[in-house]
């Protein structure tokens, strides 16, 4: 509209009655001159529009801005300040050398050029070398410009920021400049606020879908035809691992779920159990649109397989404590039945000759005797109402004392039995009883893993040997053997293979306590079908330190 205005004052002043030959082509060629201007700035604002995207950021708008701008209008200095959560700060500068307060600083209110031009929503001009005093001369005068061209910038009465021009000379603006530049800073204006949207927007998507990806647990997104949307980096993994069948039933059991969910709008909850003995707890959640109609489901999944066996080793503590409570109770019961037994045993012994029959007998009583004495003990160190005490033993007769134990049990089941003791091992000081303990579990362990290779010839070989400053117990089977990767979890507490009621996994880790009581160690050396190797190392008193022969 104003365009147009202006075309018809022009042509009336150059056909009008006062119009002469003389001025003619004068106000002829300051027409073309205008006009031309006036093109330029439709070409600039419609190359603005163009050039411009949602996506691109500030200071890339702003140096589009600037190379098209500078070929119609005269300026030293621009600048650009956001408005954002009630602050100004200074967000872009051209020149870049020409920046006397760093860039995100924020303009105080007080006597601020700046935010007069946003209080008063007009454009604001001034020259530097007046006598009005505002904060902002300190930081234009620096770059020695004369003048300085505040304009605000609003969109939708929304405040989007201030854009500043400065000039290093005295000229004035133009009527038509100022015009030109309302309407590029409504352009400007509203592009900014697009921008800082989809900034928005983006930054909203992006810590979504950081947080969606980060979540450890399994999310599955279906839409309400139960196609798979989404899945976050933990599914995608979950995928990898399992196997197809154990896929294919996890698929089942999620599908299932997610279509009660879109049945009856509410959240369903499953334990699935899989093959590879691996447990999940699965949770599905209905997806609402504004008219509370579910259009799709979140299904969460949380691998519990470590809870519940942690749920399952509290379980065992707790009843290993009621053990150690009742043990302890039914040693100090049994403590005076048996010292009435020992101690008659040895009485008869004392009449009765090593000829007679019934020495043999008695001899077996005593020593049965002293056996649950040494079982008593160990059973209140368990429930720690004592305490084992450290003397001098062989090694070599801690195996003895095992094997009777043992020997008839092995030979029951096939099992071939190779010995082979040093006969000259050191004596160790520890608990007799306690290293018999660790010996008892290896040779046991030793029978499972024989039992698990039927077509086999069973063998356990027993070993005894000095090694620099150490005792070693070395116990070799021809069983199943361990998988590499197992070899490290062995010793970990209730860490088995064996069924349920066949064992806790508790022998290796209370062995290897026992071990390193003593100062010792448990090393394990085993292939899966080619047996294992368990070496118990115990150290030596003292270099020569007496034989027991």
């Amino acid at each position: 509209m104003v365009l147009i205005e202006d075309k018809i004052a022009k042509i009336a002043l150059l056909t009008g009655v006062d119009s002469s030959k003389k001025n003619y082509y004068t106000e002829l060629k300051k027409t073309v001159e205008q006009l031309e201007k006036k093109n330029m700035q439709l070409e600039i604002l419609n190359g603005v529009m163009k050039s411009i995207k949602v996506n691109m950021r500030i200071d890339e708008i702003l140096n589009n801005l600037i190379d098209k701008l500078s070929l119609i209008i005269e300026f030293e200095r621009l600048s650009f300040l956001m408005m954002k959560n009630g602050s100004l700060s200074l967000s872009f500068v051209y020149p870049t050398n020409s920046v006397a307060l760093e860039i995100s600083s924020v303009i105080p209110k007080e006597q601020s050029l700046y935010w007069s031009a946003i209080t008063e929503r007009r454009i604001r001009f001034e020259w530097l070398e007046g006598e009005t005093p505002f904060s902002e001369k300190q930081y234009l005068t620096v770059h020695q410009l004369k003048s300085i061209l505040v304009l605000p910038l609003f969109s939708k009465n929304n405040e989007i920021g201030v854009l500043t021009i400065g000039r290093k000379n005295l000229k004035n603006w133009d009527k038509d400049d100022l015009h030109f530049l309302e309407q590029l800073t409504d352009h400007l204006a509203a592009i900014i606020e697009n921008v800082q949207l989809y900034n928005e927007v983006l930054q909203s998507k992006q810590e979504w879908e950081n947080t969606f990806k980060a979540v450890d647990d399994m999310i599955i997104i279906y839409d309400q035809n139960l196609n798979v949307l989404q899945l976050n980096d933990s599914a995608q993994s979950l995928y990898k691992r399992k196997s197809k069948s154990e896929l294919e039933q996890l698929n089942e059991q999620c599908l299932t779920e997610a279509q009660n969910t879109l049945d009856f709008f509410k959240a369903s909850f499953q334990e699935i159990h899989l093959q590879d003995q691996s447990i999940f707890e699965l949770t599905t959640y209905p997806i609402l649109n504004e008219k509370n109609e579910p259009q799709g489901v979140i299904a969460y999944l949380k691998d519990v397989t470590e809870k519940k066996k942690m749920e399952t080793q509290l379980i065992h503590s707790g009843k290993l404590a009621a053990i150690g409570e009742m043990a302890a109770g039914v040693a100090h019961e049994l403590n005076s039945p048996l010292t009435a037994i020992l101690g008659n045993a040895q009485l008869i012994l004392r009449k009765v000759q090593e000829g007679d029959p019934n020495y043999i007998l008695l001899t077996d009583i005593k020593n049965c005797g002293d056996r649950c004495k040494h079982i008593i003990k160990s059973l209140l160190t368990f429930s720690r109402q004592d305490e084992y005490s450290f003397d001098k033993f062989s090694l070599n007769d801690a195996i003895a004392q095992v094997l009777n134990l043992l020997k008839y049990q092995l030979e029951k089941n096939n099992i071939s039995l190779k010995v082979e003791l040093d006969k000259e091992m050191p004596l160790l000081d520890g608990n007799q009883p306690q290293i018999e303990q660790i010996i008892i579990n290896l040779l046991l362990n030793a029978k499972d893993a024989l039992e698990q290779n039927a077509n086999l010839s069973k063998q356990i070989f027993i070993q005894t040997y000095v090694d620099d400053d150490n005792v070693c117990l070395k116990v070799t089977d021809n069983g199943i053997g361990i998988e590499r990767e197992r070899l490290t979890a062995i010793f970990h507490p209730f860490h088995t293979t064996k069924e349920f009621e066949k064992g806790t996994g508790l022998g290796l880790s209370v062995s290897l306590g026992i071990a390193r009581a003593h100062g010792g160690h448990i090393g394990v050396e085993s292939e899966l079908h080619n047996g294992s190797v368990f070496i118990l190392t115990l150290p030596l008193i003292q270099r020569g330190a007496e034989v027991k022969k």
